[in-house]
């Protein structure tokens, strides 16, 4: 695997082997899927007159017959990508499209309704099967830092796959007499040239080739769903993406008879507002590494749940009072201010949702254990199957109810804004990274040198001057993990800081002569975070500065290491001296704004020392090289 610096941008993967064929395979895949699906909804919607198929059921019954398979197959999915060879597989479920689209263009051909519905439920198949691939193949090539730009790349390729299929199917379709022959050896085409770039696909070696196949798609549905719950914040992040999968499935499924019944547009109206839906979850998607500044960044979901509410909710209020109209054309359409109103509010509504989903998938990737990860993606797929399930009849019981499509659009977003709360009241790592992450791009503009010093796994000890009462907010911006804090038990008391530490579950201390008890509980439990695996951050000098320079360090992170010999890493904050959140005047947090607003903070990080090198001055010496040679000579800490 290539150094994480190589390349300058997400971009740059698409010229290596490692990435590009299977980024094109399933580009293609996914752009085919769409191509059927949307010319046959199409056709529905708009050709045919048939009584047990109304155009505005259309949509959610191919959604559902597509999204079956998921539901039924996706454990059995899962054994499959972990036993055998990712590339094999990817090579073998392209053969396997190859076979349903050509049965797909005899139905188009014929108009055979029925086929047509098989080969949806055949595609959603060949669906399944590739699902799990293809989020378990990028953690085996790509490396953390790579992971977000690989997941936002795929992402975006993913949906203008999706934007480029549906328009070309509605295009064809559209055309008199002979648009379904078109679509039919457009849908063969795809097949093909999907099977030629998937054979440049580099080999993917099998992670548990002594796995077991259980072909109870039900026992081992439950199976996966246990191995997932194992990992609660994986699994509720399952639960999360699940969720914007319900969203997404409601605005898809709609779209086309939002245009013709509530915008008065004709077919290209239909495919328009497509693109604007798949552009702006393109766009959303290459935004995350550049928020994230090339690491796993779940700060980001909050703020697409919150841009997700708002814009759905917009919508609603968007599509009401349009002036009367019949079968406008994309001219005429646009040519309508305010269209535009409700085109920005699907750019930015996708955009943000965007912003929500590629964060989660590459904490599940990150975070799942790579022996079982394919089988954690198809409890995932398991999920999202049902979500959308339940999306098609929930979006279903509403029309019969007689909501308009707009008041759908609205109850979806009110109910956006309550599930992301409830989920991030349950995983509060992700609101942590959002408070994080808005300190550190609104607050100051924050860089951490040399970054990659940060274990990404195992057990570490974090060590970091303390300089203010946000030290802490920082630390948790530039890690790719959870950090557990022990901090001074006094911050605690501190309003709203106070809640956010214990919310992120930081370990509070005390002096010994103080508390005896409270100082033995928060060794106790700085063992335990080490013994599980994650990172333990102390900060040595056991207080905040008071006068900016760096204080003796005392021996808690040596007691620690007595019985779990980890690395330790030194960090050193600087600039943060003189902020409003430091002690500069002798009191914190009295004067806003003081050195205005952008303000910029540097983290350095040094290289590990090994746990048999580690002393209280060696540490403070690595700390101060850090700084820099202006801090003198240590001075004496509070006890």
């Amino acid at each position: 695997m290539s150094s994480p610096h190589d390349h300058p941008n997400q971009f740059a993967l698409l010229g290596q082997r490692r990435f590009a064929p299977f980024f094109w395979t399933q580009f293609l895949g996914a752009g085919n899927d769409n191509l059927f699906k949307f010319a046959f909804t199409v056709l529905v919607t708009y050709q045919l007159q048939l009584e047990w198929l109304s155009p505005k059921m259309a949509g959610l019954v191919i959604g559902a017959l597509f999204i079956l398979p998921f539901l039924l197959f996706s454990a059995t999915s899962g054994q499959l990508t972990d036993k055998y060879d990712k590339t094999r597989v990817i090579q073998l479920v392209k053969s396997l499209e190859i076979a349903i689209m050509v049965l797909a263009a005899w139905g188009f051909w014929v108009v055979n309704v029925h086929v047509l519905l098989a080969c949806v439920f055949l595609m959603g198949l060949h669906s399944t099967l590739f699902g799990p691939v293809k989020f378990a193949y990028l953690p085996q090539h790509l490396n953390e830092r790579e992971l977000t730009g690989g997941n936002g790349m795929v992402e975006m390729g993913t949906f203008v796959a999706i934007l480029l299929g549906q328009v070309a199917g509605g295009l064809l379709v559209a055309i008199p007499e002979v648009g379904r022959h078109y679509v039919a050896f457009a849908c063969i085409a795809m097949a093909l040239l999907g099977r030629t770039t998937a054979q440049f696909v580099p080999s993917s070696p099998s992670t548990d080739p002594n796995l077991k196949i259980n072909w109870n798609p039900v026992t081992e549905t439950f199976s996966n769903l246990k191995l997932a719950h194992e990992n609660i914040v994986v699994f509720r992040s399952l639960l999360g993406i699940s969720w914007m999968w319900f969203f997404g499935a409601v605005f898809l499924s709609q779209l086309p008879s939002f245009a013709k019944e509530v915008l008065n547009g004709n077919e290209q109206v239909a495919s328009l507002l497509l693109v604007v839906f798949s552009v702006g979850i393109g766009i959303g998607s290459l935004l995350c590494e550049v928020l994230s500044k090339r690491h796993v960044e779940i700060g980001l979901v909050p703020l697409g749940a919150i841009g997700m509410s708002v814009f759905s909710i917009d919508l609603y209020f968007a599509s009401r009072g349009l002036p009367p109209a019949s079968g406008l054309s994309i001219g005429e359409f646009i040519h309508q201010a305010a269209h535009w109103r409700v085109m920005a509010d699907l750019a930015l509504l996708s955009l943000f949702a965007g912003l929500y989903s590629v964060p989660m998938y590459a904490l599940i990737q990150l975070r799942s254990q790579p022996s079982h990860r394919a089988r954690i993606i198809a409890a995932n797929n398991i999920l999202n199957a049902l979500f959308m399930i339940v999306s098609a009849v929930g979006v279903g019981m509403l029309l019969k109810m007689g909501l308009t499509i707009p008041q759908v659009f609205l109850v979806t977003g009110l109910l956006n804004a309550v599930v992301a709360f409830y989920i991030f009241m349950l995983v509060p790592e992700y609101l942590l990274r959002f408070i994080a992450f808005i300190a550190t791009r609104i607050v100051y503009r924050f860089k951490v040198i040399d970054d990659e010093h940060i274990p990404t796994q195992g057990a570490a000890i974090l060590v970091c001057n303390h300089v203010s009462f946000v030290d802490a907010v920082l630390l948790m911006a530039a890690s790719p993990r959870p950090i557990r804090f022990i901090m001074d038990h006094r911050i605690f008391r501190i309003p709203v800081l106070g809640a956010m530490f214990r919310l992120a579950k930081a370990i509070p201390i005390a002096p010994q002569r103080e508390d005896p008890a409270v100082y033995e509980q928060a060794f106790t439990r700085a063992r335990a975070v080490l013994a599980d695996g994650e990172l333990l951050c102390i900060f040595p000098e056991g207080a905040l500065t008071r006068d900016g320079q760096l204080g003796e360090f005392k021996g808690g992170v040596m007691k620690v290491l007595e019985t779990h010999p980890v690395p330790v890493v030194p960090m050193a904050l600087r600039n943060l001296w003189g902020s409003y959140f430091s002690r500069v005047d002798g009191a914190a947090m009295t004067k806003p704004f003081r050195r205005g607003v952008f303000s910029r903070v540097e983290l350095a990080v040094s290289e590990a020392l090994p746990p048999e090198k580690v002393t209280p001055s060696k540490l403070r010496e690595r700390v101060a090289e850090l700084l820099g040679s202006a801090q003198g000579q240590p001075r004496q800490a509070a006890a």
